[in-house]
């Protein structure tokens, strides 16, 4: 009779070879092409209470954020523009950046303002009016750089707006 030797069965061992070849050329491709976030720090102030005597000193730059307008004012001649928003729904922030030179070419020493945002207004809108107010892009010696306009910006919160149509009506 014939005996039948069998062989003992041996675990087959795992290749990880080329898994490990996969992951030594991955891992730096993707280190290389991750996108770190970039965050900027702004420092922002309270509204300083009026307490000096000189009138250029005391003329508080106010752009108040409302939901279907823009309102830059001061707090001695009241009203300077309003801007509407645009057909889309977003605010004209390039039409507040126009109005933003225009101050800051006759009033060329100021350099704070204060934002008035309402509670319901996006933190982008926010920033987005915040980065419009504080320079611009311009064109010297031929490269580009940020002009300053207002560069000290305060928050507050915007005041209660009443419509002139409903004045009799009450609030609006």
């Amino acid at each position: 009779m014939r005996r039948k030797h069998r062989r003992p069965e041996r675990n087959a061992e795992l290749d990880i070879t080329a898994f490990m070849n996969l992951m030594i050329v991955l891992v730096p491709v993707l280190l290389i092409n991750l996108v770190f976030a970039q965050t900027s720090v702004l420092d922002l102030n309270f509204p300083e209470s009026s307490g000096g005597n000189n009138n250029e000193e005391n003329l508080q730059l106010q752009a108040i954020i409302l939901e279907d307008q823009i309102i830059v004012a001061d707090n001695k001649g009241g009203v300077i523009k309003q801007i509407p928003t645009l057909e889309t729904g977003e605010h004209d922030y390039a039409l507040l950046g126009l109005v933003a030179k225009d101050i800051k070419a006759r009033l060329p020493e100021k350099r704070d303002i204060t934002i008035m945002p309402k509670d319901e207004t996006s933190y982008q809108t926010l920033v987005t009016a915040m980065d419009t107010l504080r320079s611009y892009k311009t064109v010297l010696a031929g490269s580009v750089v940020n002009a300053e306009l207002f560069p000290d910006i305060s928050i507050a919160d915007a005041p209660e707006i009443i419509d002139p149509s409903t004045a009799a009506g009450g609030a609006k």
